[in-house]
């Protein structure tokens, strides 16, 4: 190994061990507000999990805020997000369905969406424009999915697709917070499925 080689691995081990312990400290996040909300989880109760200083924590993270919305944009790229259907080969209630499942397999994804959605509610909350942001492109993608629908056919008459996307989405939020208070008695994929069957057509 040449004497350049040896200096460029050392450049970058120093960057490797920052982004794993950023990892840590994002995931130990998504944990502490998942269970205690953003207001009610601090700093402190992250830096515990991950087993460093609050201090040595803010050098990755100087707000709080910062750390909130690094949860959400990574729930989201391990989520997929929601939005659907990506793959056009891919219906609209294959997508939902889909990944209605695959977020139940995941500890902590519906917890922390439910808990920090509601709490964007109140004054001054950090995280209220992400989820503003989130739900109108939601509302913008389903809408396009079930007026794609209704070009084929396939949307039953009278059903307005910009209504139908707040309606997917509004029973969608409803539906997970009833799974995460007895998620042995609601089928969340079921519920899901029966509504969209009650608005699209089959092929």
């Amino acid at each position: 190994m040449t004497a350049s080689e040896t200096s460029a691995r050392g450049r970058r081990g120093p960057y490797a061990k920052a982004a794993e312990k950023k990892q840590a400290i994002v995931e130990a996040a998504h944990s502490v507000f998942a269970a205690r909300g953003y207001r009610g989880g601090s700093l402190q109760d992250v830096a515990d999990v991950v087993g460093m200083s609050q201090t040595s924590l803010l050098h990755y993270f100087p707000a709080k805020s910062d750390l909130l919305l690094a949860v959400l944009e990574w729930r989201d790229q391990v989520s997929g997000d929601g939005r659907a259907p990506v793959d056009p080969g891919e219906g609209l209630i294959d997508a939902v369905l889909r990944q209605t499942l695959f977020n139940e397999k995941i500890p902590g994804v519906i917890e922390l969406y439910t808990v920090l959605c509601a709490e964007s509610l109140t004054q001054d909350h950090p995280g209220r424009e992400f989820f503003v942001a989130r739900f109108a492109n939601l509302r913008r993608d389903y809408a396009e999915a079930f007026e794609g629908l209704a070009a084929e056919g396939r949307l039953r008459a009278g059903v307005d697709p910009r209504r139908a996307a707040a309606s997917l989405i509004a029973l969608w939020d409803g539906i997970q917070t009833q799974w995460l208070l007895e998620p042995e008695s609601v089928d969340m994929a079921g519920s899901l499925r029966d509504y969209l069957e009650l608005i699209v057509l089959p092929e």
